[in-house]
């Protein structure tokens, strides 16, 4: 699954959809066969749910991704909750565990309920919930009106 939404290509979004900062639903991403970071973490994020895995096992991790120094998103998969999460990512395209990802610095990391801020080691602080994040909340309302 990872490699076959890696396969997309990466578009910034003031190029693909005309605006600053645009996190598109799976099907607009498929459609368009492309997105930014964002758009593939999204989509490996929302394609892992329908298969079942249960919510509280993945996080939408916002990073700086230090080697281009700017800000980029990987999704985390605990297989337990005290695991070190294995990273989708589609900028390094092989399956890692965080702890081997030193090119990535923690910012922050929600799913569909909660918000965490990072910190220096253990999954975060909890800070209130996902839909403090307006990006989140305006890709959830477009992601109702296809059901």
């Amino acid at each position: 699954m990872n490699d076959f939404f890696n396969q997309m290509d990466f578009v910034d979004d003031i190029i693909h959809w005309g605006k600053e900062d645009y996190w598109a639903t799976p099907i607009e991403f498929l459609g368009t066969r492309g997105g930014d970071c964002e758009d593939f973490t999204i989509a490996k994020y929302f394609s892992l749910r329908e298969l079942g895995v249960p919510d509280e096992k993945l996080r939408l991790v916002y990073v700086k991704a230090l080697t281009l120094d700017q800000h980029h998103m990987v999704l985390a998969y605990y297989h337990k909750p005290t695991a070190i999460p294995v990273l989708l990512d589609n900028l390094d395209k092989t399956l890692k565990p965080a702890n081997k990802r030193r090119d990535l610095l923690p910012i922050y990391s929600f799913n569909a309920k909660n918000l965490w801020l990072s910190k220096e080691k253990g999954r975060g602080v909890l800070v209130g919930g996902s839909s403090r994040l307006s990006l989140w909340t305006d890709l959830n309302s477009r992601l109702t009106t296809f059901n």
